[in-house]
Order: structure tokens, then C-alpha cells, then sequence
């Protein structure tokens, strides 16, 4: 798992891509949602086509797609339990990266706890 704090106050994902995509590299490869459709590094799912609908090959792909997209995001929902990163930050604002480097190392903590249990079966 891979931590980068962002920034506070609401600004979506894409935009931040957009700004920070020069401190990655180049040749670096990314999975997104419908949301980052146009961009050329990242794979997004294929959208219906207007009045038509999308060839079970397509639908396939989709599929295959939202599987290895899915983990990720069940990581961002374990880290928005604790409300740190989804709710008013209450205290104070230098405090925020100390906050969330603590939550994302108590979610790396459960998941790699919950990994050697299921390999130790």
C-alpha cells in the first residue's frame, strides 16, 4: 500500500492527478473509473455507447477491470471508517499528515495481520 497525503479541503481526484502527474513516471500506469475517461495513463472501464449497448467482450473487459480496481477501493473504505479523511478536520492542521500516516498504518497493520491468518489455514 502506497501512502500519499493529500491535500485538505474538497478537491476531486482528477485534479489532483493532473497536478502531481509530473512527480510520477512516465512510463507509470494507472486503473480509474469512468470519472478519468481521456486520460492517456490511465485504463478506464468502456461506456456505453449512446442508443447502443456494449459487446460481451466489452462487458468482459469491464469486469476483469473493476476486479483489480476493487481492492483499492476497499482500502480507501477502511481508511474513511476511521473519518479522518472523510469528515471536518477538528484539530490542528499541522497535526494532519501525523493523523493519516496513524490510520493508514493501523488499516497496513489489519491487512497484513488478516494475510498471514488467511495464508496460515
Amino acid at each position: 500500500m502506497d501512502i500519499c497525503i493529500g491535500q485538505l479541503g474538497k478537491i476531486s481526484d482528477i485534479t489532483l492527478f493532473r497536478n502531481n502527474r509530473q512527480h510520477l513516471d512516465a512510463k507509470q500506469r494507472f486503473l480509474g473509473d469512468k470519472a478519468y475517461i481521456g486520460e492517456k495513463l490511465i485504463t478506464t472501464p468502456l461506456k456505453k455507447p449512446k442508443k447502443a449497448e456494449l459487446s460481451e467482450i466489452q462487458k468482459e473487459d469491464n469486469k476483469k477491470l473493476s476486479s483489480r480496481r476493487i481492492g483499492v477501493e476497499h482500502l480507501i473504505c477502511r481508511v474513511k471508517t476511521f473519518r479522518v479523511a472523510s469528515d471536518r478536520f477538528r484539530l490542528a492542521l499541522h497535526r494532519y499528515s501525523q493523523v493519516m500516516m496513524a490510520v493508514c498504518g493501523l488499516v497496513r497493520l489489519h491487512l497484513n495481520a488478516s494475510f498471514i491468518l488467511s495464508h496460515n489455514i
